[in-house]
């Protein structure tokens, strides 16, 4: 099942704003420990019993360590999980915690539920060019020469929380097909979930769209999805990337 791209108006209009600015005046901060305080007692007090808080990276970003901060003062239980990744590499914990959550399972197995989804969890992106990741520290200066000769599209995943390398192509269509080859590898034989993620690159997602299921027979969920304004500042438009993980159980 194919699902089509989201995305709020404000955030496509903060995306054209930024992509006209080529995204130079941008910058990205975490939400402090006192607002996610605030939202913690404010739950508590609409009657809730608990809260599992997922949340990107630690190590690309400090929303964690702001959140633990948070939950060892919270008036009701806080369970913080690390995703380990970005965008639909934390959607998809997300989505699985709040299917353990409608099922009425207890707090510690909705985030167990989060935990393993992440764990499971594949992302591959390319990007037209290092230099946004590199300006904004998600990438190494050393890293970010690799795609900086005879304008070679860099492949890069995430793993151990962290944005790496991964192979280098020369043109955008060779990136597509390696794309392709890194999801059929990444889902096995089992059934999997694919989410297409893009930065003003329409065109190249509905391409992947096309051909994925053709060449994942398991393949149950797709969704395509333009990402929002704080990723991307730090990709910079022409960004194309697939998440993969199991199948859920529905």
């Amino acid at each position: 099942m194919a699902r089509p791209s989201g995305g709020s108006t404000e955030a496509r209009r903060a995306l054209s704003s930024s992509v006209g600015r080529g995204f130079s005046g941008a910058t990205t901060s975490r939400p402090s420990p006192e607002r996610f305080l605030a939202l913690f007692r404010e739950l508590a007090a609409q009657g809730f019993e608990g809260v599992v808080s997922v949340h990107l990276s630690a190590e690309l970003s400090g929303t964690f360590e702001a959140a633990c901060l948070a939950a060892a003062e919270a008036p009701i239980p806080v369970e913080v999980v690390d995703s380990r990744s970005i965008a639909m590499g934390l959607g998809f914990p997300v989505l699985a915690a709040a299917r353990v959550a409608i099922a009425g399972e207890p707090l510690e197995a909705v985030a167990e539920a989060a935990r393993r989804t992440a764990a499971a969890t594949r992302t591959f992106f390319y990007v037209d060019t290092l230099e946004h990741l590199r300006r904004s520290g998600r990438i190494g200066t050393a890293a970010s020469l690799v795609g900086s000769a005879l304008m070679i599209k860099p492949l890069l995943h995430i793993t151990d929380g962290r944005i790496l390398p991964l192979e280098k192509v020369r043109t955008s269509a060779r990136a597509i097909a390696r794309l392709e080859d890194l999801a059929v590898q990444a889902a096995g034989s089992g059934p999997v979930d694919i989410a297409i993620q893009h930065l003003a690159a329409p065109d190249k997602a509905q391409a992947l769209a096309t051909t994925l299921p053709t060449r994942i027979p398991a393949l149950t969920d797709l969704r395509t999805v333009e990402v929002g304004p704080v990723i991307g500042i730090h990709v910079g438009p022409g960004m194309l990337g697939l998440t993969i993980t199991p199948a859920s159980r529905r």
